[in-house]
């Protein structure tokens, strides 16, 4: 190790990052490749023998071992240098009243289950309550391997169709959430310029519970990038500074995932939100709960009818689903240009 190792802390804490996720990804490489031959072996013996006790053993291992490739093979996916970052993510109710923001917060409650259950750790920066139920604005950090890689595929308008606990009458209603995802960088990632001439600064009281230190003082930040229009509120720290530092963070996050999207030519103005585009017609997933339970996305046609347990956080495969989609279309892109 060099002996100035250590004189820049977020550089030297990204290379232990990278260096963790290296040594995970051989450990869990050299493990199949000990236990592929190791089962192969079994199956002969079994084949030879006929002993159908040993084919029921053998065979209970393959979804397991199935899996663990999966896991692998999304790995590889992964390989862009913003997927291994962490997340920030931004929730904003659309179209649809008291029910968009319940949905909002419906949603803030399923991707901090889904954290929680993948081992990652998340920080609410910033949660709004709505008048009646729900959130009016929710912003959340998530930390760990391949936050943003995986929650990405989350960008995007979110459709709840149901029976309204709102309406007296008990009718059917349909409620819109903006999901934005950014990768939270660090400074080696991504070469995104910022000049102070391009940022609009505004201070004001936080919002959160009477009587508590922020709202005692102008900690709250409000920062709008001139060029683009995108603003970005932060209130989460006890200080201004924290917060300046913190919504700067966010900007850079999301100037580097539009510019991505735009090379990709999928980008949707998600991050200045606007209750007219999260409507119907741009939803990217539908979660219907009535007349019947189900649950699909519109990008890859993948469904499930367990509606409750994608509320709970089950929604690895759809992200899964997702980024495989992506790979095909890369690879079949490379294959057309190597044609030409």
């Amino acid at each position: 190790m060099a002996e100035d190792f250590w004189s820049d802390q977020n550089a030297a804490q990204g290379v232990l990052r990278e260096r963790a996720a290296a040594e995970e990804l051989m450990q869990s490489l050299e493990s199949l490749s000990a236990e592929i031959p190791d089962l192969l072996e079994l199956l002969e013996l079994a084949a030879e023998e006929e002993d159908e006790q040993l084919l029921h053993e053998v065979a209970s291992q393959l979804p397991q071992l199935e899996q663990r490739l999966r896991e692998l093979e999304l790995q590889r996916m992964l390989s862009g240098p913003e997927d291994k970052s962490d997340a920030i993510v931004h929730i904003h109710p659309g179209a649809g009243g008291v029910d968009a923001m319940d949905w909002a917060e419906m949603l803030l409650r399923m991707y901090l289950r889904y954290c929680e259950n993948r081992g990652l750790k998340t920080e609410v920066l910033d949660q709004q309550p709505g008048g009646e139920a729900g959130i009016k604005d929710a912003q959340f950090v998530v930390r760990g391997l391949n936050a943003y890689g995986f929650l990405r595929a989350e960008n995007g308008v979110h459709r709840l169709i149901r029976i309204s606990p709102f309406d007296a009458n008990a009718r059917r209603h349909t409620a819109f959430a903006s999901v934005a995802v950014v990768p939270d960088l660090d400074d080696e990632v991504g070469e995104i310029e910022i000049k102070p001439e391009e940022l609009d600064w505004q201070t004001m009281r936080s919002g959160g519970a009477g009587g508590q230190h922020v709202n005692k003082t102008e900690s709250a930040v409000r920062l709008t990038h001139l060029p683009t229009g995108i603003v970005i509120k932060c209130q989460a720290e006890r200080s201004q500074h924290q917060n300046r530092a913190t919504a700067l963070k966010i900007l850079r996050g999301t100037l580097y995932e539009k510019a991505r999207s735009e090379r990709e030519a999928a980008f949707e103005d998600a991050y200045a939100p606007d209750d007219k585009d999260i409507a119907f017609g741009s939803q990217v997933r539908t979660y219907t709960m009535h007349p019947y339970t189900m649950v699909k996305d519109e990008r890859t046609e993948h469904k499930t009818g367990n509606v409750a347990a994608v509320l709970d956080g089950s929604i690895h495969e759809f992200i899964e689903a997702f980024l495989l989609m992506n790979a095909n279309k890369q690879t079949d892109t490379e294959d057309g240009s190597d044609s030409i």
